[in-house]
């Protein structure tokens, strides 16, 4: 795989038409070299096998026979139709491995990732540098469907397809890390440390409760990176300051494990309020209430939700739930296909919500993926059919997402003592701790590594 050149000046702007995107990207690329040793060569090329894949996905197409019909009957773009039998092509799917749809997923998600700059919501945590949410979603789920695997019994990790760990990109709707994990029983603070080194410092990271732990707390924090968790039952915690409380409404500073066998080394914010029936308790490492507000701090974490749809594009309206074969390997590459189109996807999304000056989530993803392939095959500008008939085809309507209203941070807090202690000697306790799950070996915080605590006064105007 080589390096993408430049875009064209046609395609500057955000992709339009999936199938024009794909060819554009895909001819960049360079002819997989042919197989070593004698023998006959290869009939179909490389990039006309991963194109008709990724293909395959877009137009919703659900088994390898539907491939071996695209290549062999109707043909795919300027590639002429190879007279190959389906066992041929399953044979060549089963021996390529994903390693050129993993680079090709990578060199889309790079492209996207430049384009979508002007449709970013910059009012989302403007001091992180990045904002991400972090899960993982198991295809276990669905592998009883394929005939090979109805017998296979629930918890059967051995002959499951596996799991997907995720970092998305909030602000441009796109999966930024994506880890194939064979076992679907695996914890899912195994991955979370390995994707906690590809995090850039001043990235903000939003994370349920199955990641909730004072050592992963601490360790991004001694990354440079910002967290938003909420507070997890029967964690023990000690309040050292109080920028303001009113009855359950409460923001100020704690530290979590009020016993010496577990506890944490940095200061978190707690941040606690009522609405109705549901008391919302908030974790953050973001100390400063004037810099996230409480308000801003449950809006932004109400966003860890995009992850959960950005799966729900990929199992459902993409199809994943109906895997294609039971060969790992073939699986994968699927995995990765629909990955690859899903970003595209997203990224029409972004564009549609930018132009028409709306919420991304106001965008129906099902009616994207429904009718865009018929715009783009009628001549038409998809993005601008979509923003032009939005609200009347209600392509474009009113969000349902819950929408959680905190209190407004008061005129006047508390402000934070110059000389309060914010770091102090930790202790993990382990006792939730998976095979491979591995706490940071220094437990002592390296002072260099340690983030200052802004001191201005917290006084509001």
């Amino acid at each position: 795989m080589t390096t993408p050149t430049a875009p064209s000046p046609a395609s500057e702007r955000v992709v339009g038409d999936v199938e024009a995107f794909l060819q554009e990207v895909i001819g960049q690329l360079a002819p997989e070299p042919e197989g070593p040793g004698p023998g006959r060569p290869r009939v179909l090329p490389g990039l006309c096998l991963w194109a008709g894949l990724l293909v395959c996905v877009a137009r919703g197409f659900s088994s390898q026979l539907q491939l071996w019909r695209l290549l062999t009957q109707k043909g795919l773009w300027r590639w002429p139709r190879f007279g190959l039998s389906d066992q041929a092509i399953y044979n060549r799917l089963a021996r390529a491995g994903t390693a050129p749809l993993e680079a090709l997923f990578a060199q889309v998600t790079e492209l996207l990732h430049a384009r979508l700059a002007p449709f970013l919501d910059r009012t989302l945590a403007p001091f992180a540098a990045e904002v991400v949410a972090l899960d993982e979603t198991t295809l276990d789920q669905v592998a009883r469907r394929l005939p090979a695997l109805r017998d296979v019994r629930r918890g059967d990790a051995a002959l499951l397809p596996g799991k997907l760990a995720s970092l998305f990109d909030v602000r441009r709707q796109l999966f930024r890390h994506v880890q194939y994990v064979d076992d679907p029983q695996q914890n899912e603070k195994v991955a979370a440390w390995d994707a906690r080194r590809r995090l850039v410092p001043g990235t903000l990271v939003l994370a349920d409760l199955g990641y909730f732990g004072f050592a992963w707390f601490d360790a991004l924090t001694a990354r440079g990176c910002w967290w938003v968790s909420k507070l997890r039952a029967k964690t023990s915690f000690q309040v050292i300051h109080t920028f303001y409380q009113q009855g359950e409404t409460f923001d100020g500073l704690v530290w979590l494990g009020a016993h010496p066998a577990d506890r944490a080394a940095h200061a978190a914010r707690l941040v606690q309020f009522r609405v109705g029936r549901i008391l919302y308790q908030y974790l953050t490492n973001v100390l400063d209430p004037v810099q996230l507000p409480p308000r801003e701090l449950a809006r932004l974490y109400a966003r860890r939700w995009d992850i959960e749809l950005a799966f729900l594009l990929v199992k459902r309206h993409l199809k994943l739930h109906l895997l294609w074969a039971a060969k790992p390997v073939v699986v994968r590459q699927q995995v990765w296909a629909v990955l690859t189109i899903a970003q595209i996807i997203q990224a029409l999304r972004q564009e549609v919500a930018g132009r028409a000056q709306v919420d991304p989530a106001e965008v129906s993803l099902a009616l994207l993926v429904q009718d865009f392939p018929d715009y783009a095959a009628s001549a038409q500008d998809p993005v601008a059919a979509f923003v032009e008939r939005g609200r009347a085809a209600r392509y474009i309507r009113p969000s349902t997402r819950t929408r959680i209203i905190a209190p407004a941070l008061p005129a006047q807090i508390r402000p934070c003592p110059p000389d309060l202690p914010l770091v102090r000697t930790p202790r993990y306790a382990q006792r939730r701790a998976a095979p491979g799950y591995r706490p940071p070996h220094d437990r002592r915080p390296d002072p260099a590594t340690v983030r200052p605590v802004p001191r201005q006064p917290l006084l509001l105007e």
